[in-house]
């Protein structure tokens, strides 16, 4: 898929909210370690979402996040790059995803802005409100009810048809 970016400092802190990064003057190894957590934290946030990512591997290099492996349907390429890109830390996602299936048309993914809600977004892209549902099962497990989403979070809206 590509390259994504998102907001670096928006999502759930992993692998511990008290965890800050190393700054300039870390040594190497204190980067790593800070890294090799973080990279564990996602990989586990991605299988606790019951994502099956046959030979997931994370890399990070400071905000950006380089995911391999295999997944079955372009669904869940999306969703896996998204629970991972919505995240505390991580400003840039490196799609090297490959998926098994055969090729589906992907979802537009969306940045939510303040004042946003899932029925707002609903009638801009469906031109219905109450197709917000749509959005909403496109998005899960990663959103748990349709009322919690905030700015900066970027999110996946199936094709209309």
């Amino acid at each position: 898929m590509g390259l994504f970016d998102f907001i670096t400092g928006a999502g759930k802190k992993l692998p511990d909210p008290a965890a800050q990064p190393p700054g300039s003057a870390a040594s190497d190894e204190a980067r790593a370690k800070f890294n090799a957590a973080r990279a564990a934290g996602l990989a586990k946030l991605v299988k606790e979402h019951g994502f099956d990512v046959p030979n997931l591997k994370v890399e990070i290099d400071g905000e950006r996040v380089t995911l391999s492996g295999d997944v079955a349907s372009q669904e869940v390429r999306e969703k896996v790059v998204l629970l991972v890109g919505n995240t505390w830390g991580t400003g840039k996602v490196d799609d090297r995803l490959r998926v098994t299936a055969p090729p589906a048309p992907a979802a537009k993914l969306y940045t939510v802005v303040k004042g946003d809600t899932l029925s707002k977004i609903a009638k801009e892209q469906y031109g219905k409100a109450g197709l917000y549902t749509k959005i909403f099962e496109a998005n899960r497990p990663m959103l748990s009810d349709p009322d919690k989403i905030y700015p900066g979070q970027v999110r996946r809206s199936p094709p209309a048809a």
